[in-house]
């Protein structure tokens, strides 16, 4: 029983950590990164598809990526589709292939986005914190129903805490990481 609650409890902080490094891979650093351009859907035959389902996207050098559509005939949907985006890119169009150069990050710019990786963070901790907070009502509950002793809830509650811990202590090295990034002229 306590067992679940841990492995549980385990798999949904992975999960958010999972999710704060897709987040924070999508803040751009000024440097060219297909990650970048994983949320752009292009409508493709009435769908919206991702990007990287029809086209290729490979980085051409440090701050540029080339788009190559499988069809010609996507080319001016990708332009759309990434000037829709909330990127602040501008494609241009060469042949058969979109090329997406990156811009300079002013310094202003750069503190902005290390706020919002910050705010990227902290949404991070707070979901290891909420994972916790259901691991330990679960705790209680099997105390309440008499399934378990205080003694192995006390034990369970530790071990909850510790992963707690390790978690938002990875959460943090990530930040540092990105904003190291972000910072780094």
């Amino acid at each position: 029983m306590i067992n679940e609650i841990k492995k549980d409890a385990a798999v949904r902080m992975r999960k958010s950590l999972a999710s704060l490094d897709s987040a924070l891979a999508k803040i751009r650093t000024g440097r060219a990164h297909p990650s970048l351009l994983s949320d752009i859907k292009v409508p493709y035959y009435g769908n919206d598809t991702p990007l990287a389902q029809v086209a290729n996207i490979v980085v051409e050098d440090a701050r540029t990526l080339l788009i190559s559509p499988w069809e010609k005939s996507l080319i001016p949907e990708v332009e759309k589709a990434i000037l829709k985006s909330d990127l602040g890119l501008t494609p241009s169009t060469g042949g058969e292939s979109i090329r997406l150069p990156m811009p300079h990050l002013s310094e202003e710019n750069r503190v902005a986005l290390t706020k919002v990786a910050r705010h990227e963070a902290e949404n991070g901790r707070v979901a290891v914190r909420n994972i916790r907070r259901d691991a330990n009502a679960h705790l209680k509950e099997l105390l309440k129903d008499k399934n378990i002793g205080e003694d192995e809830e006390h034990d369970a509650i530790d071990l909850i805490q510790k992963l707690t811990d390790e978690n938002i202590a990875e959460i943090e090295q990530a930040l540092q990481v990105k904003e190291k990034d972000l910072l780094e002229i």
